[in-house]
């Protein structure tokens, strides 16, 4: 590269160099004739750019015949001058030169770039102009001749994000880049010492891992249908037989958010029936026997049904189930189930297909306009609670906690989960469960119920055996177990017990789930 601006600045020097050298020939060889109408060099200076711009004015011409070759030479030049000129424009105008002209004038703006143009990118582009009415949209690549224009403005730059933060010069808000594609951080040039710059970034990834840097986020997009789904369509307390067809990425999320989430009464018996390979799901959480009846219906505790013989045998747990969630990987595998399930069977309950657009007339779960929000990756109000909810904890204790930002994974997500319950927590406090977005007015009267309930001690300690649950749940799913004394490194807990086994002080300490509800009302408000 450095070769290549010598060799290009050597030239420009000799060009020059030639055009003075032509322009003193002409001014010595025409002041000599006193009949010639140049006589200084600013006459033929003037000349020069009137010749070779070709406009022509005619006011000076040469009468020398030395002058005379100088003109001609300029004439011949003049043509390429403007076929350079021209190709120079047209190769702006189509080449990067205009873009980031355009990409400079616009630095006040709030900069969103994305490696590369898809369906997520557009989804998530669209949404985050709708937001954001100073947006603008950056995306690393040449616009494809195929691909529609997007209905929302936007810049095609196949440039590295160095070039672009470097255009941005540090006016206004951070860059927010985002990678797409699964994992692309590990493999996409782009994504090259990301961390070393000023940005903010997303990278989509297939493991649960929440950060990687200071400026480096995950977000992963099962676990946020998964997150979506449960929020949008909670567990009702008359469900009692979930079925879920398909195992894979999408299935494995479902599932765990409903093992974390799905908490309504300490005497629930909801049996999740699940086709699909659980061998590694099984292996991985291998607690899950402590608090599940696994592969067998329990009257008493929740129940985790692992089916290995295909989904279309069971005619009569179909028919029977009161909610079917289609969660395949593959969506013509899902809509063939779909079609096939409506058509054969007579279903008593609902059936929630997972898919990437929404169908009329069909319950539909996991769509792009859904998943690929600015709520969904950047996710700072999908976790408000969350954040909030540590916020408040760091202030009730005495001794010195994180700040949200430094949270590991683990702990980031027990306060995630936490704050999804808050929705079951709001609902069982109501009674109504037709509530199915968690504002700061219903957690405030649910809070008051609360406050009115929790004198009797046969509900405080329904509530807290509840929340307990729900605790167990949590850290058993990531394979804690129990022992004397907390220890991160062997994940132990004291608490990690039935209810009935807790001390006195640790069963009020299950207060503070229900209590900060009386805080965070007003946080978010």
């Amino acid at each position: 590269m450095k070769i290549k601006k010598n060799l290009y600045l050597s030239l420009i020097v000799i060009l020059l160099f030639i055009y003075i050298a032509l322009l003193m020939i002409l001014y010595y060889s025409e002041s000599s004739d006193n009949h010639a109408v140049i006589q200084t060099f600013g006459d033929a200076f003037w000349y020069s750019l009137v010749t070779l711009t070709t406009v022509g004015y005619g006011d000076l011409v040469p009468v020398t015949p030395l002058g005379h070759v100088v003109g001609v030479i300029f004439l011949l030049l003049s043509a390429g001058i403007m076929v350079t000129m021209l190709g120079g424009l047209l190769s702006f105008i189509t080449s990067e030169g205009m873009p980031l002209f355009l990409l400079c004038l616009q630095r006040k703006k709030n900069w969103y770039y994305f490696a590369d143009y898809g369906v997520e990118s557009n989804t998530l582009a669209a949404n985050i102009s709708k937001d954001d009415p100073n947006a603008l949209i950056i995306y690393g690549e040449k616009r494809s001749s195929q691909s529609e224009s997007p209905g929302y403005p936007c810049l095609y730059l196949s440039v590295s994000p160095d070039k672009i933060v470097a255009k941005k010069k540090n006016v206004g808000t951070k860059c927010k880049f985002f990678l797409m594609k699964e994992n692309d951080i590990g493999i996409n040039r782009r994504a090259i010492n990301l961390y070393e710059l000023p940005v903010e970034v997303y990278a989509r990834t297939t493991n649960g891992q929440d950060k990687l840097s200071d400026n480096i986020h995950f977000f992963n997009s099962y676990e946020c249908c998964a997150r979506q789904y449960w929020r949008s369509k909670p567990l009702c307390s008359y469900e009692t037989t979930i079925v879920l067809i398909g195992f894979e990425n999408y299935g494995h999320r479902i599932l765990e958010r409903a093992i974390m989430t799905n908490i309504l009464s300490i005497e629930q018996h909801v049996a999740y029936h699940i086709f699909g390979d659980a061998r590694e799901f099984l292996q991985i959480h291998h607690r899950l026997g402590e608090l599940f009846s696994i592969n067998e219906e329990s009257e008493s505790k929740d129940s985790l049904i692992f089916h290995r013989d295909p989904w279309e045998k069971h005619h009569s747990l179909l028919e029977r189930a009161d909610r079917i969630i289609i969660c395949e990987d593959d969506e013509q595998k899902g809509w063939s189930i779909f079609w096939t399930l409506r058509k054969y069977y007579l279903l008593l309950g609902r059936i929630d297909l997972r898919n990437s657009w929404k169908a009329p007339g069909i319950s539909c779960f996991g769509t792009n306009e859904d998943i690929y929000t600015t709520q969904q990756i950047i996710r700072t109000d999908l976790n408000q609670a969350a954040i909030k909810i540590n916020e408040i904890f760091r202030r009730s204790v005495s001794y010195s906690t994180l700040s949200w930002e430094r949270l590991d994974d683990l702990h980031r997500q027990s306060k995630i989960v936490a704050a999804d319950h808050l929705l079951m927590k709001t609902r069982i406090l109501l009674k109504d469960e037709t509530i199915t977005q968690l504002t700061s007015a219903a957690i405030k009267k649910a809070y008051q119920q609360y406050c009115e309930t929790k004198s009797s001690e046969k509900t405080r300690e329904m509530y807290r055996k509840l929340d307990h649950m729900r605790w167990l749940r949590f850290y058993t799913f990531y394979n804690w177990s129990y022992g004397p004394i907390r220890d991160d490194t062997e994940r132990q807990h004291p608490m990690l017990c039935p209810y009935e086994d807790l001390n006195h002080e640790q069963r009020q300490e299950r207060d503070a789930a229900w209590e900060l509800m009386g805080n965070l009302y007003a946080e978010l408000e």
